[in-house]
């Protein structure tokens, strides 16, 4: 059963309580912590502060949303220690900054090796990593995205659709990936950086989920991130949607 919940950095705004108490309100199961400004990257005190506010309402932390670039000359350690304080045995990751289509041999090389120590560093604390699906990065395509998961054994993906892409495209482009994605993050742009409420894209979130809950391994969150306005207000309903269409209605 895929699990509904919400990326924190949807409410970078709020202060974590306020973040747990709508997400628990609105009938959420996970929330994925963000290292941006809710739980930054090596202070545990705070992340384990952040996990007990968590878990005391009932909720659970899937993962960390950390801003991890693989290639750049950055330390994966303290990302580590807030996951673990955190409880997190998923951790989300940058690969690069710079599109498959322009990365040199070389770049690449780099962002792969990178990211084949960080996998091995965070599995001694038996966490694995996960891409972020995303432009500026090398695992900006399904294809390119493939190509690293081959190259990087251990790494899953996460999946969300591509900002101007029709709804035909963005479902072929989950279909390609869908065996090694492990959470999805959910929100309805169209076209580009218009925010939209999710069932303004029910064409493409309802086909898609009902192929994900299909699948002999699907993802393991659906996490709402973005709302229209970034209101809170607007979680309760969009939540309702997300859990709906997670039921197969």
């Amino acid at each position: 059963m895929i699990r509904p919940g919400l990326c924190s950095v949807t409410f970078r705004q709020l202060a974590p309580e306020r973040v747990v108490e709508l997400s628990a309100d609105a009938g959420l199961e996970v929330i994925e912590w963000g290292g941006d400004v809710h739980v930054p990257p090596g202070d545990p005190d705070r992340a384990a502060e952040v996990a007990r506010v968590t878990t005391d309402a009932g909720l659970a932390v899937c993962s960390y949303g950390s801003y991890f670039r693989s290639g750049a000359d950055e330390p994966l350690t303290p990302i580590l220690d807030s996951a673990s304080a955190l409880g997190a045995d998923r951790v989300r990751i940058w690969a690069g900054r710079v599109d498959s289509a322009d990365a040199t041999p070389g770049q690449y090389a780099q962002i792969a090796s990178r990211l084949r120590d960080a996998t091995a560093e965070a599995s001694e604390r038996s966490i694995a990593l996960a891409l972020e699906f995303h432009r500026g990065t090398v695992a900006d395509t399904p294809q390119a995205a493939l190509r690293l998961i081959a190259d990087v054994p251990g790494l899953t993906t996460y999946w969300q659709p591509t900002v101007d892409a029709p709804d035909a495209v963005a479902l072929a482009e989950y279909d390609a990936l869908a065996a090694h994605v492990s959470a999805v993050h959910v929100f309805s742009w169209w076209p580009f950086d218009r925010r939209l409420r999710l069932d303004e894209r029910k064409s493409l979130w309802h086909p898609l989920f009902a192929a994900a809950a299909a699948n002999p391994a699907p993802p393991r969150d659906a996490l709402i991130e973005f709302v229209p306005d970034d209101d809170p207000e607007l979680l309760a309903s969009e939540a309702a949607t997300l859990r709906r269409w997670l039921d197969g209605g």
